[in-house]
């Protein structure tokens, strides 16, 4: 296999971790939803060995939860996210969003925190060594204090649920 297969691979991987949080964002799903809701929104079909280990692997983290439920005539593990799982979430998808937005927008800053366009202006502060652009001096307050306290969340196992070594959310 080529390195770049190998590279697209992993990608898919995490686009799809990815998918399968904000389907368990939406509500309470059990596995075989998952796979379904999954293959209906995308038209690609996932692999249970992808999504049953994620979804363990959330729960070991604490992002998720399972109790057994009764749908249809048979009983099925329902996960569902945790306070803190909902909170992965939140900031997951803030990010990717700016991400998407600078990508598309690359005339504009847009603030690190609260995701808004500064045409001009704004503010700029130093962290872990990159420059990071806010809107305002309370933004950069703001993903300061998160930015430490997801450190201290992440520093609990060396690797976050996506296999990422925690010092790459520095």
């Amino acid at each position: 296999m080529s390195a770049s297969t190998l590279n697209t691979e992993s990608l898919v991987v995490d686009f799809s971790r990815f998918y399968i949080l904000t389907i368990l964002y939406e509500g309470p799903q059990h596995g075989y939803r998952i796979l379904s809701t999954f293959k209906e929104r995308t038209g690609k079909v996932i692999s249970p060995s992808l999504v049953y280990p994620f979804l363990c692997q959330l729960e070991k983290k604490g992002y998720v939860t399972h109790s057994l439920k009764t749908v249809g005539a048979k009983k099925k593990k329902v996960f569902e996210l945790t306070t803190e799982g909902l909170e992965l979430c939140r900031v997951l998808f803030k990010r990717f969003s700016v991400l998407v937005s600078v990508a598309i927008e690359p005339t504009l800053t847009i603030c690190t925190n609260c995701g808004c366009k500064i045409y001009g202006g704004g503010y700029k502060e130093n962290l872990n060594e990159k420059e990071h652009a806010f809107c305002c001096v309370h933004c950069a307050q703001s993903y300061t204090a998160e930015l430490l306290n997801n450190q201290k969340t992440f520093k609990k196992d060396s690797k976050n649920v996506f296999g990422i070594e925690s010092k790459s959310f520095r």
